[in-house]
Order: C-alpha cells, then structure tokens, then sequence
C-alpha cells in the first residue's frame, strides 16, 4: 500500500508519500481500505516535533492521522464477522497510521457509518464532531442566547455555527476574508463578519447592541479572543478550546485553532492559564489581566476537558453521527489527496483551509 510517512520532525515538506508493508489486524482488529483521513492541526504540531501537554512525540518513522472511514476488508483473530464489509469510521486513539490506503483499529472502537453520510463527513464528525459535543456538554442555548463563534468556517466552528441556530440562537459567525464569511453565511448564521477588518467587533455591536452576546466559542484565543471577549456580555460565558484553552495568550498562533487545550486544570475564571504550543513569549501580565477582567464581569470561564471526553467518547461519537445523519449538523470538508498531506498541513496551519481537512486516497 501507499502512505504518508514522517521520517525527521519539521516543516511539512517531511511528509513523504511512499510504499510500505500492509497492515495485519490483530487479534480482535480489522484492516480498513480507507477512503478518508481526518487532519488535525495536533497533526501538524506533532510533526513539527512540539510535545503538547502530556502527549509523547512518535517514535520515528511514522504515518500520522489517528481519524479513518473507510470498508472493513479483513479480520484480526475473534473480531465479530459482522464488521467485515461493512463502512465505519474510527478514531485510532494513542496510535497513529491514519494517512494510509489501509490502517488497522481495534473493533471495539468502530463505529457504523449511517447511510446518509459519506466517509470524508464520518471521519469529521468521528474526531472534531465528538469534541463539539465535549465543548456543548452542559450548556444549554436557546432563542434568547446570541452567541459568536470564532474561526466559524473551521472544521469546529462550522459545527457549532450550525447547532446553535439548530438550538434557536442568534449566531455571529467571526471568519478571516470573503470566501469564510460566505461558507459562514450559508451554515446559517445570522451575521457573519471578517475579522481581518479592523472595524469587525464595531459590526457586531453596531448590529446587536441591544442584545448582548451570551456565549462566545473560541478556537483561536490570542488577540483575536482579546477583542471578542469585550463583546461579550457580564455573565456570559467563554467556552475556550484550542489555542483559546490559554485564555488570553498574547500569540494569536494559527497553529493551534483547533488543537486540544495544554492542561487539565478545573474551569475558574481566575486560574493560571498556560501557554499554546510553540508560545514561547512571555504574557504573564496579559493573561492576569484577562483573568482578573473575566472575574471582575462575572464571565464564567469553560476550557475544554479532555478527560470528560475521554471518558464519554463513545457517547460523544455516537451524538455527534446522529445528529449529522439527521441532518441538524452537516460538516465543511476540504478534501486533499492523500498524496499531497504535506500540502495539506501548510494550508491547515496558515489558515488556508474552509472546514474539516481530511484526505483522501
């Protein structure tokens, strides 16, 4: 088979498409001829050799991506026929060897494709879909909530977009140029704005001045948090995810949008923040102040929990298929052959991606 290997950490042009050995399933695996692999920007920071949180580094050489959808095409020892044939998606979990014509998974971890999606929507709603419904869990967005999301033409922000008018919000769509703020437009929300404007945030308070955001969703963080988080309204409420699980970083760093948070620590407004991955700089007063601020307007402070994932994935997965299968939420993908990952990871870190990258064999 063919697969994307990664032989030295660094930029993306190390990723290398070459032939290599078939996978053996295991005892209890399968082996799935895949037809779509997730791209995550933990993808891109793994490559580039930058530990994230507890997360070890791969032994080298390896075949990133940890998200396929694809057919079962054989069997390790005592894994259920049934699966063989039949279409799934599944999150890898610790190992690696997505980015392949064929990749291995443990049969419990297997989920069925619904029918009316294709593999490329599975393997989004499989990975980013299941961390939209960690972000989500608890929170409960009605008609009188109006909500603004960031980086709303992403793989996560596009979801969000889309279940929050599903829940009667009123949603602001924040993007970067002309094209996102269309795709932002037809997901459905109510005002999409280009936040590569300097007047962006006057836009928003020009057209809802009177009805004050409630909840602000936030991949990026950074500056770009710093502005949204004065739109938002005392006791409104910061769901921070991505780069933004450091609050207030004083880097607006593209590479960590949609990466898990660096931490673990309880949600308070008013906790030591940590630095995104890469951030080398020094913003200790800025992020004081950010947390003293959010203390001082009763915002209440929501960083992503990755434990609270871990522990309900299979309930998270099976939320986020069914609602895409249902129609209430339909993922952006941008498609990539799987021979060009390394194109993909260039576009992906310096935003040059609409929605959820997955390649494609």
């Amino acid at each position: 088979m063919y697969a994307v290997r990664l032989h030295a950490f660094g930029p993306p042009e190390n990723l290398t498409y070459e032939e290599v050995p078939d996978p053996l399933p295991g005892p209890g695996q399968v082996r799935i001829r895949v037809q779509a692999a997730g791209v995550h920007l933990l993808d891109a920071t793994l490559r580039a050799g930058r530990r994230l949180g507890p997360l070890p580094l791969p032994e080298l050489p390896t075949v990133p991506g940890r998200e396929v959808a694809g057919t079962v095409t054989s069997l390790g020892e005592g894994t259920d026929a049934g699966w063989l044939g039949r279409r799934v998606t599944v999150h890898l979990g610790a190992a690696p060897g997505g980015y392949a014509q064929l990749a291995v998974a443990d049969a419990v971890a297997l989920q069925a494709i619904p029918e009316t999606l294709t593999p490329a929507q599975a393997v989004a709603m499989i990975g980013t879909g299941r961390t939209v419904m960690g972000v989500l869990h608890g929170t409960d967005l009605g008609p009188d909530d109006t909500v603004l999301v960031l980086s709303a033409a992403g793989g996560m922000g596009a979801l969000l977009t889309q279940y929050a008018k599903h829940r009667g919000a009123h949603v602001i769509g924040a993007a970067g140029g002309q094209d996102k703020t269309a795709a932002v437009s037809r997901l459905g929300a109510d005002l999409a704005v280009d936040y590569t404007r300097a007047d962006w945030s006057e836009r928003i308070r020009a057209a809802y001045g009177e009805r004050p955001v409630r909840h602000l969703f936030d991949g990026p963080g950074g500056a770009l948090a710093r502005t949204a988080l004065a739109l938002l309204a005392p006791g409104g409420t910061h769901h921070a995810y991505g780069g933004s699980s450091t609050l207030l970083s004083a880097v607006d760093d593209p590479s960590t949008t949609d990466a898990p948070p660096t931490t673990d620590a309880p949600a308070t407004a008013g906790s030591p923040s940590t630095h995104s991955p890469g951030d080398d700089t020094d913003d200790s007063s800025t992020q004081t102040s950010g947390t003293d601020e959010a203390a001082a307007r009763g915002l209440t402070v929501r960083p992503l929990d990755p434990a609270f994932i871990q522990a309900h994935k299979r309930e998270l997965e099976d939320e986020s298929l069914t609602l895409a299968a249902d129609g209430v939420l339909t993922p952006l993908v941008h498609p990539f052959p799987l021979a060009q990952a390394a194109a993909a990871h260039r576009a992906l870190e310096t935003r040059g991606t609409t929605g959820k990258v997955v390649l494609v064999p």
